[in-house]
């Protein structure tokens, strides 16, 4: 079991930044990959970056050059920095915990309003 609590969303100009992190309890050691993922109203859930215990990560091409994925095992805790916020950004935004192949744990997910 994995847990996650996501933190650090809120209200941003456009242009501005915000910096998400997720804190994961619980068996980390078996967490293989993590992500952030996001929902705007009334759309689908859509990846938004993740990063394997390894280190590699990876970004849609929406955020690429705007948005860092980071964190690991040493604080149990990963971040999504984002920079440059457009009103297009808004969503609720939560972490992803991948076990194996096929095993995912959520969080309860942060709210990011980009608003002017």
């Amino acid at each position: 079991q994995v847990q996650l609590v996501e933190s650090g969303g809120g209200l941003v100009q456009p242009g501005g930044s915000l910096k998400l992190s997720c804190a994961a309890s619980g068996s980390i050691v078996s967490i293989n990959r993590m992500g952030w993922y996001r929902q705007a109203p009334g759309k689908e859930r859509e990846l938004v970056a993740t990063i394997t215990s390894g280190g590699t990560t990876n970004y849609a091409d929406s955020v690429k050059g705007r948005f860092t994925i980071s964190g690991g095992h040493a604080k149990n805790t990963w971040y999504l920095q984002m920079n440059s916020l457009k009103p297009e950004d808004t969503a609720v935004y939560c972490c992803n915990a991948l076990i194996g192949l096929y095993i995912h744990y959520w969080g309860q997910g942060t709210q990011v309003t980009v608003s002017s």
